[in-house]
């Protein structure tokens, strides 16, 4: 597990790098840096507004006795979303973006309703 954890933060800050190099590159230093502070505000400010967005129907739903787990699972892929946007980078913050962005996170909320549905099944048996 140690070396999983390892392998993907090195592969991916490696990518990061060198993505950051070539699009420095190609728009400059200044608009890259730019660009990279755009997006963490943006990134920011998206994942307080969605963050409190699913805070509400999180309390709706118990208001109402429904178990929100689809808006935990939610609120989940929001936290995870906002601190990708935070990481600089541009792999990141693409992967931030789907995480954070409604029609993208619903995609990724079934996927891992899909992917726990399977861990229940072979914890079961």
């Amino acid at each position: 597990m140690f070396f999983r954890i390892f392998l993907l933060f090195t592969t991916v800050t490696l990518l990061e790098l060198a993505l950051i190099i070539e699009v420095g590159r190609y728009l400059g230093v200044i608009t890259t840096i730019f660009f990279i502070l755009f997006t963490a505000v943006v990134g920011a400010y998206l994942a307080q507004t969605q963050g409190l967005n699913i805070l509400n129907r999180i309390q709706f739903e118990l208001q109402q006795g429904r178990l929100p787990s689809d808006e935990l699972l939610e609120g989940l892929l929001v936290l995870v979303g906002g601190i990708l946007l935070l990481t600089p980078g541009f792999l990141t913050d693409a992967l931030g973006f789907l995480c954070i962005l409604p029609f993208p996170r619903y995609w990724l909320r079934e996927k891992l309703k899909k992917y726990f549905r399977q861990r229940l099944k072979f914890e079961i048996y």
